[in-house]
């Protein structure tokens, strides 16, 4: 099967494992050696599902029915399959700190996302970026749709930042919860501290990554970190903190994100963004492959750079 489509299955089948409680409930947790022997240590029993399920709804991205009982009973919806998020504050080029105006747009069926960056620094023009991936292509527009129409933008393949641009939609938190039900019982729980860490690998062209996630007392996910097995791969080594929650939809939809989200690669600052709008309403959002970037050789980054 080709890698590009692997991870799109994943979250195909991570959205089928909100079809209802049944289905959900496969994926019990049990306790084992290792980090998970903490938990039974402490006492504690924690149910795979049921810590999912409660990271879903706090981000209110599942809609559950009341209709029917048991097997009969309606299914639940994941609801968030595209998105868009404003926001502004500090982008870091290098160690360099730039104020900036930030859009992203993205989509998890197939996983894609468009990122435009308006710097603006102390004694420096304005500069604009569009950083777009979808599955295993990335490339850099010049506007919104270069490369589609001949003579309207140009489109920049990218190729050795697919996979650090891929995963930014996986560290958001919808992603997390997302990809933690696609790992089925490779997704872990303990407790660190008081707080449940849920620990899964991520699959497809971003398999040999694994993401912690740290939810606070009322379930949302406050802390993401991602390591990958290659140490050379730095760009995907990554730290984010999210706080705030709220619904920050100028059309209010019950779904929560973070109002204040900061990351780190590496251990050095990258983003510092405080939210101004979201938009969960399912938005229409497309994101086609210029023919030039299909075309384009796939490239592999030997040092784990390019991840911008």
């Amino acid at each position: 099967m080709p890698k590009k489509i692997i991870l799109q299955i994943s979250m195909i089948a991570a959205a089928a494992a909100f079809v209802g409680h049944t289905a959900v409930a496969q994926n019990e947790g049990k306790t084992g050696s290792g980090a998970e022997a903490k938990t039974a240590a402490a006492g504690e029993t924690m149910d795979r599902a049921k810590v999912l399920r409660a990271a879903a709804d706090a981000l209110g991205m599942v809609r559950w029915s009341d209709i029917g009982a048991g097997a009969t009973r309606l299914p639940g919806i994941d609801i968030i399959t595209t998105m868009e998020i404003f926001a502004s504050g500090t982008v870091y080029n290098g160690a360099q700190p730039t104020v900036a105006e930030y859009h992203a747009a993205l989509a998890y069926i197939p996983p894609a996302m468009r990122v435009e960056i308006t710097r603006k620094g102390a004694g420096e023009a304005a500069s604009h970026s569009i950083q777009t991936v979808r599955e295993n292509y990335a490339w850099n527009e010049s506007e919104i749709g270069a490369g589609l129409i001949p003579g309207k933008g140009i489109a920049t393949p990218a190729m050795p930042a697919a996979k650090g641009r891929l995963l930014q939609l996986w560290i958001l938190p919808y992603g997390v919860v997302k990809a933690a039900i696609a790992a089925g019982d490779k997704t872990k729980l303990l407790m660190e501290n008081g707080a449940t860490v849920i620990t899964f690998p991520l699959s497809g062209s971003l398999a040999g990554t694994t993401v912690t996630a740290t939810l606070d007392s009322k379930n949302l996910i406050t802390k993401v970190e991602t390591r990958p097995d290659n140490p050379a791969l730095t760009n995907m080594v990554t730290e984010t903190e999210y706080s705030d929650y709220a619904d920050h939809g100028e059309v209010l939809t019950d779904i929560k994100s973070p109002g204040h989200i900061v990351e780190k690669q590496a251990g050095r600052p990258v983003l510092d963004l405080q939210v101004k709008m979201v938009n969960a309403n399912d938005p229409y959002l497309v994101f086609p492959v210029p023919a030039n970037v299909k075309a384009a050789t796939t490239q592999t980054s030997a040092t784990g750079t390019g991840g911008n």
